[in-house]
């Protein structure tokens, strides 16, 4: 998992990196497990633009991915390491013995014919999924669980990984990437090792185009609008804007506490760090 680089033979090309793709094994996702992915230009269900940064981009189909890992007991074989163009992590198809087939997130160090499996009685290697309870101390864990059964929702984008830090009563401590210490059910699911695919933080967009294919608009800054367009628009000359940073529709940007669900509050032990 190596970052490429390209001869300058252009201005765009001196700086553009992309991953090698040296892991990938297999050209053509399993049609079984496609399903269509709509885009939305930035707009809701009104049809009005609540985004205006995004537009455009190439066309994808979701790959559907197994986040509960419902197989318990079943032991699976690793078929391929795939691209997948609508997450920062490769995926991995697992060929069950019951003859069905499943996507993962891929783990680093996992490879092609490994036997993985989830349950309790799991091994601790990497791409199996064990319940926190049966995971020992100290331990590299990601696609983690937050509702028993819920399905992972917690460290699942490339390179990402949490730490088991403790076990308390009905609930283990998990050190997320963030650095947000957090208490989780010993019930809930999670998988051994790292996500894969770290470089990706190392790569440069290099060109606009780039940054097209990925659904990305250009972007303005509200300063450099007029006062119809942004709040913070208009002034002689370069303007501070004159307030507060704050969207298009006056929502504040910096400083305004954005969580709001006070039932799960009791659960961060440390929040994340500054």
């Amino acid at each position: 998992m190596a970052v490429k680089t390209y001869r300058p033979i252009t201005p765009s090309r001196r700086y553009l990196t992309v991953s090698d793709f040296s892991e990938i094994t297999a050209d053509r996702p399993q049609k079984s497990l496609l399903a269509k992915y709509s885009r939305t230009g930035g707009r809701n269900n009104y049809g009005r633009n609540t985004n205006i940064n995004k537009g455009g981009g190439h066309k994808r189909r979701y790959r559907l991915i197994d986040f509960r890992r419902e197989n318990l007991g079943i032991k699976g074989t690793v078929s391929t390491i795939e691209y997948d163009p609508n997450r920062s992590a490769r995926i991995a198809l697992v060929t069950y013995t019951d003859g069905e087939k499943r996507y993962i997130l891929a783990p680093q160090g996992l490879t092609i014919g490994q036997t993985i499996s989830a349950g309790p009685d799991a091994d601790i290697k990497p791409g199996n999924a064990l319940p926190l309870k049966s995971i020992p101390l100290g331990e590299n864990i990601h696609n983690i669980e937050l509702k028993i059964k819920g399905g992972a929702q917690l460290v699942r984008s490339a390179g990402a990984a949490a730490q088991l830090v403790a076990k308390e009563g009905e609930y283990a401590t998990v050190k997320l990437p963030s650095g947000e210490m957090r208490k989780v059910s010993l019930e809930c699911y999670a998988s051994i090792g790292a996500v894969s695919n770290p470089e990706h933080q190392n790569r440069i967009i290099g060109k606009a185009g780039r940054s097209r294919w990925l659904n990305r608009r250009p972007h303005n800054r509200g300063v450099t609008k007029n006062p119809v367009d942004h709040p913070m628009g208009g002034g002689e000359g370069k303007s501070a804007g004159g307030r507060h940073p704050c969207s298009p529709t006056g929502l504040l940007a910096k400083g305004l506490k954005t969580r709001t669900n006070k039932r799960t509050q009791k659960f961060i032990v440390r929040k994340r760090s500054k």
